[in-house]
């Protein structure tokens, strides 16, 4: 059984793994930069800022996440949230809200919330990645600008915008054909070393990470936010870190989800939760902005082999080494090879298996999808795209069982009416259930069966209450059978709150079969 073991070949596996992690990590952290660059000037804050947040969150979420493989930083969904924080009452206020961001993720993983996340349709999450995936092509084209003397933006045209596409079509080149021929090192860390080389060596004149901002610094430093310890600092900061904590950890989930379905393996929400919020708590008591898991990121380390917890320690310890030692060398690396890069995450994200099927999904799933796409791709705040597509999706679940409640009538040979109910009795389908009853024909006794039914919530007990008052006052009496142990149940309970003035023939029994 074990004569095929061998120690040799074991030690070889580890090698070759710890090679693709680290060879991942690099990657990984080359395409982190200007991604986090970006989102911190958009976000009104240092550059370093978000570098050294970026390398907190990373390494946290790499050694304690619930998804090895799964790389987290400083976040453009997050950075979105704050701007207006920012703009107003400046980054200390920023930092309190990351804070406070961090201690709510961390209750909602301790409360085990993050199962609730299995809730979301199939239809919200294809909305979510296409719309990601749009979101991350259009971050790109903004490198496709370049500013005149006079600081005005423009976008790149002539000789400048053709060395731009042609060093990003070479990219792109590399990261599809590379694999093809051997996957010894990543495809994406060699199409930027190749084109990084040709652009330097060759001396070509093209934008580079250090037209975006200097990299150069230190490590971040413990930092206590500069507030005022006061209930209206609380009043003040709550909401962003409410909304930010929603956001971080909606992505982050869904990310989580993404990565189980591609590698065939479970991560754990819960974990998760806790470790993004450990990673927000010390952004924030590091001066950094909030983050959450960065889906371009992590696909860029998957398809670079990286699928353990090295790769994203790799990823951080880089970012590190990037702004204390390796800043001069980094800002030279052309944007193109970069952005390269990030069109081939976009084309990997998009799930061209929803534009597939189409045509074969219903067709309130195909709405949700291109709504959860568009509001995605439009507001680029996730947590609320991805409520509505919930939302929506229950909705169109709703109507359509209420649609499917029937009942079939009969009336015995003692002159007792029957009505046998199919489907279940809730909000949606109340006045579909309530029209199948002729209160004033039906003669003095009626037995409704629930065998094929159940009553599911308050508003199925008010129509049950309304009806029974509705043959009561006609002096008739209403049975109620086979009901299953947990509508019995919701009766009892709601019987404190509602007069369920129902009568029940003894001689029936939820157990028994016989009419």
């Amino acid at each position: 059984m074990f004569s095929s073991f061998s120690p040799a070949s074991y030690l070889a596996q580890y090698q070759r793994n710890v090679k693709n992690e680290i060879l991942a990590g690099l990657t990984t952290a080359l395409a982190l930069v200007p991604e986090v660059v970006a989102f911190a000037l958009l976000a009104h804050i240092s550059p370093l800022v978000g570098i050294g947040s970026a390398f907190v969150i990373c390494l946290i979420t790499s050694v304690f996440g619930g998804r090895p493989g799964m790389i987290s930083g400083a976040a453009g969904s997050v950075a979105v949230v704050i701007v207006a924080l920012v703009a107003q009452h400046g980054v200390d206020y920023l930092f309190a809200a990351v804070l406070l961001m961090g201690l709510i993720q961390i209750g909602v993983g301790l409360l085990r919330f993050g199962k609730f996340i299995r809730l979301v349709p199939q239809p919200v999450v294809y909305g979510f990645v296409n719309g990601l995936a749009v979101i991350i092509f259009m971050a790109q084209l903004e490198q496709f600008k370049a500013r005149d003397a006079a600081g005005v933006e423009h976008w790149l045209s002539g000789p400048a915008l053709g060395l731009m596409l042609g060093l990003v079509a070479l990219t792109m080149a590399i990261v599809y054909f590379l694999p093809k021929l051997t996957k010894a090192v990543p495809a994406s860390l060699t199409a930027i070393v190749v084109v990084s080389a040709l652009v330097i060596g060759g001396g070509l004149h093209t934008k580079s990470v250090g037209d975006i901002a200097s990299i150069a610094g230190g490590l971040p430093r413990l930092h206590w936010p500069q507030v005022p310890l006061t209930w209206a600092t609380l009043a003040l900061v709550f909401p962003y870190a409410l909304i930010m904590a929603l956001v971080g950890l909606t992505e982050s989930l869904l990310t989580l989800t993404v990565v189980d379905e591609m590698t065939d393996t479970r991560g754990r929400g819960n974990q998760d939760c806790v470790a993004q919020g450990l990673a927000n708590v010390a952004s924030g008591l590091t001066g950094g902005m909030g983050g959450c898991a960065m889906i371009g990121q992590t696909m860029v380390n998957l398809e670079s082999g990286g699928r353990g917890r090295l790769s994203g320690v790799v990823a951080a310890g880089a970012l590190a080494l990037f702004v204390v030692v390796g800043a001069p060398v980094i800002e030279r690396l052309p944007l193109a090879a970069l952005v390269g890069v990030m069109f081939m995450v976009v084309i990997g994200t998009f799930e061209w298996a929803s534009l597939r099927i189409l045509r074969r999904m219903p067709r309130t799933d195909v709405l949700v999808m291109l709504l959860v796409t568009l509001v995605t791709a439009v507001s680029q705040n996730l947590a609320l795209a991805v409520l509505l597509g919930v939302v929506v999706s229950a909705l169109a679940f709703a109507w359509e069982n209420a649609k499917r409640i029937r009942a079939r009538k009969h009336v015995d040979a003692q002159g007792v009416k029957h009505y046998e109910i199919y489907g279940p009795l809730f909000f949606g389908s109340v006045q579909a259930f309530t029209d199948k009853f002729d209160v004033a024909a039906d003669p003095a006794e009626i037995i409704i069966d629930f065998r094929e039914s159940r009553v599911a919530d308050m508003s199925g007990i008010d129509a049950l209450h309304k009806l029974t008052e509705r043959y009561q006052r006609l002096g008739k009496t209403l049975h109620l059978r086979h009901l299953s142990p947990d509508c019995r149940q919701l009766l009892r309970n709601a019987g404190a709150l509602i007069e369920v003035n129902i009568l029940e023939d003894p001689g029936y029994r939820v157990a028994t079969s016989a009419g």
